[in-house]
């Protein structure tokens, strides 16, 4: 059976980055699950690549048919946006494939509930928070209308959605440092091989 290894974190922790990195290792040989979503598209995005950027009809469309697998709604400044991971056909654990997803802590237990549990892996990035924020600030001055609102947002709601409490509670005992990013990189690699292998 394959695997699918869940890329979490707190905002401007680097997932996007190590995601690329992973994926494009040939020697892991990862899989991507595009998710879906109903947010606007950022100007660096691409559709189909990043996320499929989907409206509300469509997604509830998904949802008649059953096909959802896990949904998060957050409620910003500009409305509801929704993200979801449906069974869309993209994963295919009976064919020894692995898979690499961003994902957060509500996306991960359901992938768990939804799947073998102990097929699905977590992998926790770690940062200090103030590098977090001047990230996500650097980030966000990027873009045609930085939104400066929701930045804050997401910042101070990530210490509720990644609590301590949380992160024990459904095992995810095993974080990765990315105060340097090569390294940390190269500690997930290695992780991941050994399970790989073990499977």
């Amino acid at each position: 059976m394959g695997k699918i290894f869940c890329l979490m974190g707190k905002s401007s922790s680097g997932k996007d980055t190590i995601s690329k990195k992973l994926l494009q290792d040939k020697q892991l040989n990862l899989k991507s699950i595009i998710p879906y979503t109903t947010r606007p598209i950022r100007h660096n995005e691409v559709q189909g690549l990043d996320y499929y950027f989907v409206s509300k009809e469509l997604l509830a469309h998904y949802r008649e048919m059953g096909k959802i697998i896990e949904q998060r709604d957050y409620y910003t400044i500009h409305g509801k946006w929704s993200y979801c991971t449906i069974d869309d056909g993209q994963i295919k654990l009976t064919q020894d494939n692995n898979y690499l997803l961003i994902a957060t802590l509500e996306s991960y237990e359901n992938l768990q509930n939804y799947f073998v549990a102990s097929d699905v892996i977590p992998l926790y990035i770690e940062v200090d928070d103030g590098v977090r924020l001047l990230r996500a600030i650097e980030r966000e001055k990027q873009q045609a209308q930085p939104n400066y609102e929701e930045l804050c947002r997401r910042f101070l709601a990530d210490s509720n959605d990644f609590s301590k409490q949380k992160l024990e509670d459904l095992g995810v005992i095993k974080f990765y440092s990315n105060e340097n990013i090569n390294q940390c990189i190269n500690r997930i690699k290695t992780d991941i091989l050994l399970v790989i292998h073990k499977s």
